[in-house]
């Protein structure tokens, strides 16, 4: 497993984000994957976490999905989340996401999951993204902290995006 870069102000990987969870991700060069504890003060209803705050995790993982496998960074065009089981504070998470298509460079779908340490499956999700345009890419480039240089397939020309950051 590799780990994969992070920014300064993201709300889930954010190194720098007060508020942030702080979310490391690492990748097999096909699945990403993460694993998060929640608080107490992520709950929604009494003992139960925020859907919301899971739905924001299983984006993320689904970005960096479709960035390691396409070499592309993408925004969510849509996301449909089941809440399965109840997840509760205190209780290591397991989440891993996948590209399941890539439809002509146009609009990736990936998939996500939140499982617990028995394996047992409590929240999935599926998305679209849409790749994120070579202009305004730069500025995001600019937010991320440690080496995203080996996304880049070295048999490959890079895409043109990446070429302007310095490598």
């Amino acid at each position: 497993m590799r780990e994969l870069p992070h920014t300064h102000s993201c709300f889930v990987c954010g190194a720098a984000n007060p508020l942030g969870l702080k979310l490391r991700f690492e990748t097999d060069g096909h699945r990403v994957q993460t694993r998060f504890v929640p608080r107490p003060e992520h709950i929604g209803f009494r003992d139960i976490i925020h859907g919301g705050l899971l739905a924001t995790i299983l984006d993320e993982i689904m970005v960096w999905a479709c960035a390691v496998r396409t070499r592309r960074f993408a925004f969510c065009a849509e996301m449909s989340v089941r809440y399965l089981r109840p997840v509760h504070p205190r209780v290591e998470l397991q989440i891993q996401g996948e590209l399941t298509a890539d439809r002509r460079g146009k609009i990736f779908e990936a998939q996500a999951a939140v499982e617990n340490s028995a394996g047992e499956t409590l929240v999935t999700a599926r998305g679209k993204y849409v790749p994120v345009k070579a202009s305004d890419l730069p500025p995001l480039l600019d937010e991320l902290v440690g080496d995203w240089r080996w996304l880049l397939d070295p048999g490959q020309p890079p895409p043109d995006y990446f070429t302007s950051k310095s490598i």
